[in-house]
């Protein structure tokens, strides 16, 4: 089993991954046309974050958690990458109320769901530092 970030909807056979599921003799295609049939209801382009698990009859399982807490965070300031020195520069500014809702839907994702929100909106705003996006 392994972990890639993928975008909703546009699993292709080229890298990254085509690449990465060839070398372990999983078919493909199938793999791309089930996995943008499943991910047919997040907006197209936005990175989903995939464990993948592969067998020996060369069948791949995939699992899909909720797109990276500095994906939401850009998005939310309206930056497309974040700080070249976080800690010394400040690149956008985020609300509490957006990282409230931030945290409400990173607390869907199977490994997360057992932490109170307040848990994860102060693991939000840790990341928001390590970025350069100032909370407001």
């Amino acid at each position: 089993a392994f972990r890639m970030s993928i975008k909703a909807g546009t699993a292709a056979p080229s890298p990254p991954v085509g690449p990465r599921l060839g070398q372990l003799g999983v078919n493909i295609m199938q793999f791309c046309k089930e996995f943008n049939a499943a991910t047919d209801h997040i907006m197209t382009g936005v990175p989903v974050t995939t464990k993948i698990t592969a067998y020996e009859d060369r069948t791949a399982v995939f699992e899909f958690y909720s797109p990276p807490t500095s994906y939401f965070l850009k998005q939310c300031a309206g930056v497309t990458k974040g700080a070249a020195k976080p800690g010394k520069e400040v690149v956008g500014t985020v609300s509490l109320k957006q990282v409230y809702e931030i945290a409400r839907i990173k607390q869907q994702d199977k490994h997360l769901s057992h932490l109170p929100l307040e848990s994860i909106c102060k693991f939000i705003i840790g990341s928001s530092k390590s970025i350069g996006i100032k909370i407001e």
